[in-house]
């Protein structure tokens, strides 16, 4: 008896994962989705779940890992989770997906766009394919926002301050979207800042930006200083492309400040 072939679909909560979704609802009846909680999301991204699962008209598996965020970083030593070691991706989102996936023969659906040139995340295990429909089907950025305007969902509340899903906590933020963060969300931005320390005697610091921690950016002249340089860029960008989506140009002037690339499991 042929063993039959599972076909999933990650949800981050994102535009590219959300107009995935959508896209292939009605191509694939048999896809199971899945969402890996952290259980650091933004509110607007469960929000944004929830409603995508009544759109999709059948559940999206929430995926946990065995156990939560701080008890990993214990593990790592009191380390907080940098681009050099990701482990929060690792423990929190990959390995929760594996687990779901077992041993079973499986496609898995990744919403990379025609118009990105990136890769992601694409799991090593035999047992896993990948399958990229937007990159194979030339749907691009406009593409996806037609998708979800048609769809109802439209965009997710945070992208009105914020270009990328994820942890609340997440050391990829730009500053502007740590000071957004502090705006709207003050239980989590300070939940975020009790995680850093500095050593008082060595100075070694543990914060989620080498640079800058969340105490030093939140000070009054600092902020007004991070937002007026934003205010200024989104000013430029606005002039420099008129008519273009408040979202694109957001996404613009973010990543002229700040050019990291995320990991693709935890924000298309």
């Amino acid at each position: 008896m042929t063993e039959r072939t599972r076909h999933v679909c990650g949800i981050s909560g994102g535009k590219d994962s959300t107009a995935l979704a959508i896209y292939m609802r009605d191509r694939v009846p048999e896809m199971e989705y899945f969402f890996c909680d952290t259980g650091a999301e933004l509110e607007e991204t469960y929000e944004y779940i929830d409603r995508l699962e009544v759109y999709l008209g059948k559940p999206i598996a929430r995926l946990k890992s065995e156990r939560d965020f701080d008890h990993w970083l214990r593990i790592f030593g009191n380390y907080l989770p940098s681009s050099r070691m990701r482990w929060c991706t690792r423990k929190l989102k990959i390995e929760p997906f594996e687990r779901f996936v077992g041993t079973d023969p499986v496609i898995s659906y990744i919403g990379i766009r025609a118009d990105e040139d990136r890769e992601g995340y694409i799991s090593t295990k035999p047992n896993i394919t990948a399958a990229f429909p937007f990159r194979e089907n030339g749907i691009r950025l406009t593409d996806v926002y037609r998708i979800l305007e048609q769809s109802g969902l439209g965009l997710p509340k945070y992208y009105e301050w914020r270009s990328r899903s994820g942890c609340y906590f997440c050391f990829f933020q730009r500053r502007a979207e740590w000071a957004g963060l502090r705006d709207r969300h003050p239980e989590a931005f300070e939940k975020a800042k009790a995680y850093e320390k500095i050593d008082s005697i060595t100075g070694e610091r543990f914060t989620w930006n080498q640079r800058e921690s969340l105490e030093e950016l939140e000070q009054p002249e600092r902020l007004k200083a991070i937002w007026e340089h934003h205010e200024k860029q989104l000013r430029t960008a606005t002039r420099a492309k008129p008519g273009d989506s408040l979202f694109n140009i957001l996404s613009d002037v973010l990543d002229a400040e700040d050019d990291t690339e995320p990991c693709t499991i935890c924000h298309i």
